[in-house]
C-alpha cells in the first residue's frame, strides 16, 4: 500500500458514520430531517432557483423525498440522478413525483432514463449534495464510488451540502481538485462555507465560527 495512502482511513470513517445513523433514534432523526428540510425551504437558494437537483434518500440518509414533495408543490423543476451503467458517471432527469422512480444502482430509487427528461449539463440550479460526513469548509466524504465528485466537478448551479450535526467534523482529507459545497445545512446550525464563484473556503465566515441558527441567516 502506498505511503500516505488515505483510503484505509476514509474506509474506517465511513464505516463509523454509517453506523452512527444506524444507531440515530427514529423520533431523532424524524425531528432532524423535518428541522433541516425546513431550513432548507428557507434558504435564498432554494427560493430563487428554477431547478432542484436532490438524491433520493435511503434509510440512513437525511431524508430528501418531503423536500422533493414541496418542492413541486412550489412549481419547482426538480431532478434526480440515474447512474450510468459502465461507467462513474451519473446523470440527472426531472420528475413529475416519486411514482416516477425505481429501484437501480445499489438498489436506490431512480428516474427512468428517458430522453425527454433528461436535464441538461449546463442547466444550473440548486444542487442538494449527499455525504455520510462533512467538514467545516465544505469537503465532503462520500460512499467512495465517486460518482457526486465527477458531477460537481462541472456543475455551475449552487451547492448546498445537508447532513446531520453529528456527522460534521472539523476537518477531513481531501484532494486538490475535490469543489467543498457553498453552504451546509443540519438541524442546528446554517454554515457558510465556500465562495461559489471560486470555489474556496469562505475567509468572511472564519474557521471553526457558525452562523446562528435561525431560518434565514445567511444571506
Amino acid at each position: 500500500m502506498p505511503v500516505g495512502d488515505i483510503r484505509p482511513l476514509k474506509a474506517d470513517m465511513r464505516a463509523q458514520y454509517k453506523q452512527m445513523r444506524r444507531d440515530m433514534p427514529e423520533k431523532q432523526k424524524e425531528h432532524n430531517d423535518c428541522a433541516i428540510a425546513e431550513r432548507v425551504f428557507g434558504l435564498w437558494q432554494y427560493r430563487r432557483c428554477r431547478i432542484l437537483l436532490t438524491y433520493v434518500s435511503t434509510a440512513i440518509e437525511v431524508d430528501t423525498r418531503r423536500i422533493i414533495e414541496q418542492a413541486l408543490a412550489d412549481g419547482k423543476q426538480v431532478a434526480v440522478p440515474r447512474c450510468v451503467p459502465g461507467t462513474r458517471d451519473m446523470e440527472f432527469y426531472t420528475i413529475r413525483g416519486l411514482g416516477d422512480l425505481e429501484p437501480g444502482t445499489f438498489g436506490v430509487l431512480e428516474p427512468r432514463p428517458d430522453p425527454q427528461f433528461l436535464l441538461p449539463k449546463d442547466s444550473g440550479g440548486l444542487c442538494l449534495v449527499p455525504a455520510l460526513c462533512y467538514d467545516w469548509k465544505g469537503f465532503r466524504l462520500g460512499y467512495g464510488k465517486g460518482y457526486y465528485d465527477r458531477f460537481l466537478s462541472g456543475f455551475g448551479g449552487h451547492m448546498v451540502g445537508i447532513c446531520y450535526s453529528s456527522c460534521v467534523r472539523r476537518r477531513l482529507p481531501h484532494g486538490r481538485f475535490d469543489r467543498p459545497v457553498e453552504l451546509l445545512v443540519t438541524e442546528k446550525y446554517l454554515r457558510r462555507t465556500a465562495d461559489k464563484s471560486s470555489g474556496r473556503p469562505d475567509r468572511r465566515t472564519g474557521e471553526g465560527k457558525r452562523k446562528p441558527a435561525g431560518k434565514n441567516d445567511v444571506k
